[in-house]
């Protein structure tokens, strides 16, 4: 049967029974549905060392921090470093994001003002969030010292939602030793452990408890001096990062990787050419985003800025993995596409 098109005075009118509008309409809003589509389907991009704007239009203040996914939704925690807050207070701040690009500010899910008595000066670092299934409660980590670093252990908080106002439980030091940079890693069990920095010792990671709210066994040390600690588990290895331990100043990161996180461990190599010093970095997380397609594995570093913490910047780059090796690239824009896991570095 064939369609006729009938106007008066620009109004669509019934014709063979039916309201009909106008073809040129139909098209143009067939046109408009498909790009708007297109548009909102489009991964966006991510500028490694730049200004990273969030739902305000300020610079995400997450540093030293990590991300956790619960549902959909990546929720991302770290150091609020603003410029004008009080200076007697820590921050951890939390944002979200639906494709890692885009980061709405939720709140600062913690203002403490020194709950474990570390006096004038005293230091909230790296926070890392970890949601227990078992107990339906997030728990962060944080390092918790005094200005000369002599406490050197971890505190505790808890909240019962992610984006919540987060209670102080305690601070200790894990087994006993010395903890100053954090790290955080969930295996694919769901297990959780610890990374942490013990000056005298060396590096370790350790298992919590079956609440997190305890450091339960020590998995591995390494006799190696690394901080800014991070394990991912891919195609049957484990591989970690750390940096040597050189201040605000960056250095060549070095991975080392095993079968087991017990090890053996491989020996530890650049992660990077070392003249980059890892680009001005800093390894704070590696997160790993599976999807339909692929599993693209993200290097998240902190490029510190000591005179001017609240402009410190972020890099984030699709590491190059596989069968035992890991190198992080040069970094350029890029672009991630959370649902298929595929991650395009642009030349």
């Amino acid at each position: 049967m064939k369609m006729r098109f009938v106007q008066l005075k620009n109004q669509p009118i019934p014709v063979g029974g039916r309201w009909r509008i106008c073809a040129v309409e139909t098209l143009l809003l067939v046109l408009f549905c498909l790009l708007t589509l297109t548009t909102a389907a489009a991964p966006q991009t991510i500028r490694p060392g730049a200004i990273w704007p969030d739902d305000r239009g300020r610079h995400v203040q997450a540093h030293g921090g990590g991300v956790v996914k619960f549902g959909d939704t990546w929720y991302w925690f770290g150091e609020d470093r603003s410029e004008g807050l009080p200076r007697t207070n820590r921050y951890v701040s939390c944002y979200s994001s639906p494709d890692l690009a885009h980061w709405t500010f939720r709140k600062d899910v913690v203002k403490f003002s020194d709950p474990a008595d570390l006096g004038r000066g005293w230091v909230l670092e790296r926070p890392k969030v970890f949601y227990n299934a078992r107990t339906k409660e997030f728990v962060m980590y944080m390092h918790f010292d005094d200005r000369r670093y002599q406490f050197a252990g971890v505190g505790v908080a808890t909240c019962d939602t992610v984006d919540g106002d987060y209670q102080y439980v305690k601070s200790f030091r894990p087994l006993g030793h010395e903890s100053r940079d954090i790290g955080q890693f969930i295996d694919d069990d769901g297990s959780a452990y610890l990374i942490f920095e013990d000056r005298p010792n060396g590096f370790h990671i350790a298992k919590l408890s079956d609440d997190y709210l305890n450091v339960e066994t020590d998995v591995c040390l390494f006799t190696n001096h690394l901080e800014g600690g991070a394990i991912v588990h891919y195609q049957g290895l484990y591989y970690v990062i750390g940096s040597e331990l050189t201040g605000w100043r960056p250095n060549p990161n070095k991975y080392a990787t095993a079968k087991l996180l017990s090890g053996p461990w491989s020996e530890f190599k650049d992660i990077a050419a070392p003249e980059t010093n890892t680009y001005g970095s800093q390894s704070t997380m590696m997160l790993k985003v599976t999807g339909t397609k692929t599993t693209t594995v993200i290097f998240m570093g902190d490029i510190w800025k000591p005179r001017t913490q609240w402009d410190s910047r972020y890099l984030w780059m699709p590491l190059e993995i596989g069968n035992g090796k890991l190198w992080l690239p040069a970094p350029r824009e890029w672009t991630l596409d959370v649902v298929t896991g595929e991650a395009f570095i642009q030349k």
